[in-house]
């Protein structure tokens, strides 16, 4: 089996990156189009997997890779907009979990629907068997990270 190098194509993490890409343009495409013009596709990432209510805003940043700064400046903007709040939480009152208001559950299921629709786009080009072969080729990339061996692939 060969891999793409610069001199035979794209290799599997660049082409996976490019098709994410797709993916995800046309989830936010999918939001705008619904209505929602006033969130942008930093705010749009902060519902992917496995979403945010319930959650503290350091959590999202450890998930999304960004600064906590970062996390709290979009949520904030997302709550100026109405569509979440932040409360004490519960486990410990110094810190704040992310709570979605009835609209911020709307934009959540937007999201959730244009990326099924995405997911249907793929299926539909791919046919059932590869789009199973691709399901299942996934789960096997995706798991616990404490499953994941850490030393790196030599050569």
């Amino acid at each position: 089996m060969s891999s793409g190098s610069e001199y035979g194509g794209p290799l599997v993490g660049a082409m996976m990156r490019v098709a994410w890409q797709s993916v995800w343009s046309q989830i936010f495409a999918g939001v705008v189009a619904a209505g929602y013009e006033d969130v942008s596709p930093a705010h749009v990432g902060l519902f992917r997997y496995p979403g945010l209510d319930r959650r503290r805003p350091t959590e999202l940043a450890d998930q999304l890779q960004i600064t906590k700064q970062s996390v709290n400046d979009l949520v904030g903007q997302l709550e100026h907009h109405g569509y979440l709040t932040r409360k004490p939480d519960p486990r410990d009152g110094r810190a704040r979990v992310v709570r979605l208001t009835a609209e911020g559950r709307r934009l959540q299921r937007t999201i959730h629907g244009q990326a099924q629709a995405s997911e249907q786009r793929i299926a539909k080009t791919l046919g059932p068997r590869r789009f199973t072969q691709l399901q299942r080729a996934l789960e096997d990339l995706t798991l616990p990270v404490d499953r994941i061996d850490p030393t790196p692939v030599r050569k």
